[in-house]
């Protein structure tokens, strides 16, 4: 199933009846956390049916916890494995961080220490998780707040995971412009600094500016337009990818959803459907 170059939302069960009408929102696929859906049955599970039914989906995770210095939870990534293959899900992502030590699952998405121990840890379990579930294991760069015992840059962190694990890219753009305005670092040149050729996946979102010299990512409110000219800068650079619109509350009325939408699809045709065009002409 190809959705290279789609521009999809994420799934909230309030939103199943606005997906299966299609008069108000038109994403080009939907994405769901596999946790909340695996081992549903009933009511629900024949709505998800019916969603598969109408649009791709992908897949984003939500704890795995692949920094983690616990072993892997082996049950669960053949639970997963099982769900991918029932819909037929090209496209499984995670986030580049921890969320359970010593059994316990934290609720949160932790910074993992930028540390060459720490890339030779994730990289033996990235290679496990991704013979298991016979498909690439997508990463994401997270958001972080303070830098934990690192020893070395994040970029040089992020390019090691990808380089000796053979994992693909998960480019949160808005956690890329959260972290240069924390961090005070350059937002372009962090872009360019990254293994482009390895991303997979794309994702937007808003965020909270709570001080002037803090901002929160949110995935509470509308994308802002420094966020989207990053993003028009990090397209013109990628290949064609899925590209999500994540909004995890706050809500909006679906119509103004979908004027995210497709403001990100324009944006992004405007690069892509040319290259797609060219390469076909040449």
């Amino acid at each position: 199933m190809n959705t290279q170059g789609m521009i999809g939302v994420g799934y909230r069960r309030k939103m199943t009846n606005a997906l299966l009408d299609g008069s108000d929102i038109h994403p080009e696929f939907v994405e769901l956390a596999p946790e909340n859906w695996i081992d549903v049955g009933g009511t629900w599970k024949q709505r998800l049916n019916r969603v598969a039914d109408k649009y791709p989906i992908l897949c984003h995770g939500l704890s795995l916890s692949i920094g983690s210095p616990d072993p892997l939870d082996m049950d669960f990534i053949k639970k997963l494995k099982a769900f991918l293959d029932e819909y037929q899900v090209p496209l499984y992502s995670e986030h580049l961080s921890y969320s359970k030590c010593d059994n316990a699952h934290l609720y949160d998405l932790l910074p993992i220490p930028f540390r060459q121990d720490a890339v030779d840890h994730i990289v033996e379990r990235i290679k496990i998780v991704q013979d298991v579930l016979e498909r690439p294991l997508v990463l994401e760069n997270v958001s972080y707040y303070t830098p934990v015992a690192a020893e070395m840059t994040e970029i040089e962190f992020i390019n090691a995971i990808v380089k000796e694990s053979g994992c693909q890219l998960l480019l949160d753009v808005n956690n890329v412009y959260v972290n240069s305005f924390n961090h005070s670092y350059d937002a372009h040149e962090f872009i360019d600094s990254l293994p482009l050729e390895s991303v997979g996946y794309m994702h937007m979102a808003g965020h909270r500016k709570i001080r002037p010299d803090l901002i929160i990512d949110t995935h509470g409110s509308e994308i802002i337009d420094p966020v989207y000219d990053l993003f028009d800068y990090t397209v013109a650079r990628t290949n064609p990818v899925p590209v999500l619109l994540e909004r995890d509350f706050n809500i909006p009325e679906m119509a103004e959803l979908d004027r995210e939408l497709s403001r990100l699809k324009a944006i992004s045709k405007s690069h892509w459907h040319k290259e797609t065009v060219d390469h076909g002409t040449a």
